[in-house]
């Protein structure tokens, strides 16, 4: 079998692939104005400008990407210090084992068994996280849930993949079919000048049919696992998920245990309520789990002094990941650097101009899903692309909400594969898979989910829907 590169190989060589680029592409730019506090691209504004091919920059791009992500990457750093002592305890665990020997016993119910325990415990989290994504656009949010999810997973007989698809992709799938997502569909509608979050109940329907059909696929997978761990291809790898196990498998939840996990509980409740109703975000999540980190020291009756250690080692742990995560980011910088971005949106869409209207939506579509790739973004790519395509829909008689559609779900499905997006560095560092690992596991869910979107978006072309 041949040996995945390490991720920073992966990464450095996109960093000069782009490097590449910017010697061969032809450098131009769009014109753009501030509108409502958004930086939105003049239309028919694009010229070309001096070329200004990368060399030593590839060197300085790790650099100016620590400085761009730089509140992911200290994010990152703080839940993995803050989960460590809280991890000391062994409180989750321990309370994993104890859900579990919990829901065990719900199998005496004749339709319970039917369905399956672990069946329903997937579902619903899912199901939960999936709506965290649709309604207000979870997604670094998730980085913090990896550590509790991959133990209840790996518990339950399954592996790290299936504890990251729990949080993470469920909430990356109801990202993409998103109903409210500020973020995404807010952005983008206003900039098209549609109302905003219209065509709530189309898009409604795309969110349940992308959401069962991301459950099931992982449900087929777990159960495959389950089987046979052996082919699971991070088997090897979840040894230290494990090894953390063993040992507390008697072990009984102590007064100890249940109030660090009732803080726990408290502090994802506070997360919640805290991103809906004051619009929280990197900061004042970071110190919601500091804080909590902290106390839950106090409880496991640590000095200050194996708090600030156990802290440390945390950052130590997770450290690989904010690497990579300011190494990502490098790329997008040496595409700016060599004003080649805006050259290769102008090819794009110029290249759409002479097409019908379903291969015109499906190269609008594919365009945004290969732009993603290398700027995940969705708010910035909204501004970048949006007044333009809306002129070209309007052109090809395509409603502006189909090209909202369209936008949606290009921004959404490739998040879970780019190695330009930080929040999946950081959740695969966390979950300790290898990025090529995580690859060649997830490429063919992802482009099963863009052929399902495409096939979504048609009806639009040809139906009156509420909104379209």
């Amino acid at each position: 079998m041949k040996r995945i590169p390490h991720t920073f190989v992966i990464v450095f060589a996109l960093i000069v692939l782009a490097a590449v680029l910017t010697w061969v592409v032809p450098a131009g730019e769009y014109m753009r104005n501030v509108v409502d506090g958004r930086e939105v691209v003049v239309a028919d504004s694009y010229h070309r400008v001096d070329a200004a091919p990368q060399t030593w920059q590839v060197f300085s791009a790790l650099f100016n990407g620590f400085v761009d992500k730089a509140d992911i990457i200290v994010f990152i750093l703080i839940v993995g210090g803050a989960f460590w002592i809280l991890n000391n305890s062994h409180a989750i665990d321990v309370g994993v084992m104890a859900f579990l020997r919990h829901v065990q016993r719900m199998s005496r119910y004749r339709l319970v068994r039917a369905l399956g325990v672990d069946n329903i415990i997937i579902t619903l989290v899912m199901l939960l996280f999936s709506l965290f994504g649709a309604l207000f656009g979870m997604s670094e949010e998730t980085i913090a849930f990896v550590v509790v999810f991959i133990p209840l997973a790996v518990r339950m007989g399954y592996d790290s993949i299936v504890g990251v698809c729990m949080c993470y992709v469920a909430a990356h799938v109801g990202f993409a079919g998103a109903m409210l997502n500020p973020f995404t569909v807010g952005i983008a509608q206003g900039i098209a000048g549609v109302p905003l979050f219209s065509g709530l109940e189309y898009r409604m329907f795309c969110w349940v049919v992308l959401t069962v059909i991301g459950i099931a696929f992982v449900l087929w997978y777990a159960h495959r696992v389950k089987a046979c761990p052996e082919r699971s291809p991070v088997y090897k790898l979840d040894a230290y998920w494990r090894e953390r196990q063993q040992g507390i498998e008697h072990t009984q939840l102590s007064i100890r245990h249940v109030l660090i996990l009732l803080l726990l509980f408290a502090t994802v409740t506070a997360l919640v309520v805290g991103v809906l109703a004051s619009d929280w975000y990197i900061t004042e999540i970071s110190a919601l789990f500091l804080a909590m980190g902290i106390i839950a020291g106090i409880i496991d009756r640590q000095s200050a002094d194996d708090i600030a250690k156990l802290f440390l080692a945390g950052c130590k742990d997770i450290l690989s990941a904010a690497i990579v995560v300011g190494l990502a980011s490098g790329i997008i910088f040496i595409l700016k650097d060599g004003h080649v971005i805006d050259t290769l949106l102008y090819a794009l869409s110029n290249s759409l101009a002479q097409t019908g209207e379903v291969v015109s939506l499906g190269a609008m579509y594919l365009f945004q899903t290969l732009l993603n790739v290398v700027m995940p973004s969705g708010s910035a790519k909204a501004a970048l692309t949006m007044p333009i395509m809306t002129q070209f829909a309007d052109l090809m008689e395509i409603s502006r909400q189909t090209t909202v559609l369209a936008f949606q779900f290009g921004d959404g499905f490739t998040n879970m594969l780019t190695p330009t997006s930080g929040v999946l560095i950081g959740v695969l560092g966390v979950a300790r898979i290898p990025y090529g690992t995580w690859l060649k596991w997830v490429w063919k869910f992802i482009v099963a989910l863009i052929v399902i979107g495409f096939i979504l978006m048609l009806p639009t072309l040809w139906i009156d829907m509420p909104g379209f």
